[in-house]
This record gives structure tokens, C-alpha cells and sequence, in this order.
């Protein structure tokens, strides 16, 4: 009796076990087919949105017709598009409707806290899209630089306002459109997904920049270094010392200090250093 009682409470056991598996098995090929589901719409409609964006006649239409398209996956949505400015550190010269465009579905009050901040700190995350040709999560640029201290700021910044993950997307260097989401994006982004986000990324912005027209102060005279000026940034740039540049490009020293003098006023900054810096961020010497 004992034994035929062990056999049938280990039979019960079994059959429960297996019952839990069969049904965890279930519901995860029920998430499979319901995520592979939302990602095809989401194709569909972000192809859709490529064709379509010359309709919208405001950067607002814009931006509502990219998160419409993808709605379908209710923790991604779009965070707003941002033109660089003729400088990085040019905050003054951010201006919503002009060249910054935040969406609705951003929460109040991010990016009241976020333009402050970033006069105190460069966010890795947009300083990386001025030199990136593709897109990248806040994720792996945090993966990528392993922040610390004052560099975090934009990454707990977006925690505070429930940004867990998102997806900057850099275009020719001039603008940056960026989605943003409740969940990593790591585990639901798939790289045919993230291929065409970033595909009407760029869209979104050749159509902004057509509904907000040129940046006259991208034809100023700040940043137009002279040739000598940026040979002596470049060989700078590569460890040499006046003496030594100015053999290589048969100059007197007091002339190499001259010119990196004015390439400093140019560039807005107090020493040597700091210009070579400043010049490689703007991709004006290799």
C-alpha cells in the first residue's frame, strides 16, 4: 500500500510538472508569435511612413505620423529630433520649434531638466551622434564608455523620468532623431527592426529640415579655419611640438603659435589641447 501510494503521489507530481512546463512552453510561443506579429505591422507601417512623409507640412505631423507607425509596440515611442548647432556647446541656440522637436509622448519636464543639464556636461549620447553613420541603444553606449560621476547624467536622467532604453539615430552629422522606451531594447530590437527605425529616422529628417529650412548661423565665419590653421591642429593632434611643426611645415615657430592662437579664439577655447578637441569633434581635421 505504501509503495502504490508513493507511485501514485510521484505520478501526481509528474503530471503537475509537466502540466506547468507544457504551459510555460504555451505562453512563451504565444509571446514569440505575438512579438514576431507586432514586429510585422511595424514594418509595414514604418515603410509605409517613408512613402508618406512628404504629407506632413509641420515637424509636429512629422513626429506624430513616425510614433503612429510604430504604436503597435506600446513601450517604444519617438522622443523628438534635434538639428545640431554650428558649435557643440551653442545651448543658447536651442530653441523648441526651431531646432529642437520633442514629442508628446516624452514625459513633462524631461526636457526642461535635460537642456540644463547639458550646459554643465557633454551626454555622450549625442556627442557620439555627431560621428556615428548608425544607430546605437542608450544601452550600448553605456556598455561602450562605461560612464562614471557627472557622465551619467543623462542616462539617470532619463530613469528619473521612466527613459529605460532608447535608440539614437544620427543623419549626415546635421540632425538626430531618437526613439525611446520603457524596456531594454536590447532583448526586443532585432536588427531588421533597427534597420528600418533607423531608415525613417533619416526620412523624419530630410523632411524637417525641408519644413524648417537652412540655419543661417551655419554660414557664419566661426568654425572656418585657414588651411595653415588646421595643419597645425593636425600635426597637433598627432604629439608634435611647435619646434617640430614648424620644421615640418617650414614655418618660424612664432608663426605655428600665431596660427594656433587664432584657431583657438576660432574655436572658442583656452589652450592648445582643448582646440585639437574641439576640432576633432567637428570632424575638421582626420
Amino acid at each position: 500500500m505504501g509503495s502504490r501510494h508513493h507511485h501514485e503521489q510521484g505520478h501526481t507530481i509528474c503530471t503537475v510538472a509537466h502540466e506547468k512546463a507544457q504551459g510555460q512552453v504555451t505562453r512563451l510561443v504565444s509571446e514569440m508569435s505575438s512579438s514576431a506579429r507586432i514586429e510585422q505591422i511595424m514594418r509595414s507601417n514604418l515603410v509605409e511612413f517613408t512613402a508618406q512623409v512628404e504629407r506632413y507640412s509641420s515637424a509636429a505631423s512629422v513626429l506624430d505620423a513616425l510614433d503612429e507607425a510604430i504604436a503597435e509596440d506600446v513601450s517604444l515611442m519617438v522622443l523628438g529630433a534635434k538639428r545640431f548647432g554650428v558649435t557643440l556647446r551653442d545651448y543658447d541656440a536651442m530653441k523648441i520649434g526651431e531646432n529642437v522637436f520633442i514629442h508628446k509622448s516624452v514625459p513633462n519636464g524631461w526636457w526642461d531638466d535635460y537642456s540644463q543639464l547639458s550646459r554643465k556636461a557633454f551626454a555622450p549620447i549625442i556627442t557620439m551622434a555627431r560621428h556615428c553613420l548608425a544607430p546605437y541603444t542608450w544601452t550600448e553606449c553605456l556598455r561602450m564608455f562605461d560612464p562614471v560621476g557627472i557622465d551619467r547624467w543623462a542616462y539617470e536622467l532619463g530613469l528619473k523620468y521612466g527613459l529605460r532604453d532608447g535608440l539614437t539615430c544620427p543623419v549626415g552629422a546635421r540632425w538626430v532623431v531618437v526613439y525611446w522606451s520603457r524596456k531594454p531594447l536590447s532583448r526586443t530590437l532585432s536588427p531588421q527592426l533597427r534597420a528600418l527605425l533607423f531608415m525613417a529616422a533619416n526620412f523624419a529628417a530630410i523632411r524637417l529640415e525641408q519644413i524648417v529650412g537652412p540655419d543661417p548661423r551655419r554660414i557664419g565665419s566661426r568654425l572656418a579655419l585657414t588651411p595653415r590653421e588646421l595643419s597645425v591642429l593636425r600635426l597637433a593632434s598627432n604629439g608634435h611640438r611647435t619646434k617640430r611643426i614648424a620644421e615640418l611645415l617650414e614655418l618660424g615657430e612664432e608663426t605655428v603659435r600665431s596660427h594656433i592662437k587664432k584657431a583657438q579664439m576660432k574655436l572658442g577655447v583656452k589652450d592648445r589641447l582643448h582646440a585639437v578637441a574641439e576640432a576633432l569633434r567637428h570632424q575638421l581635421i582626420p
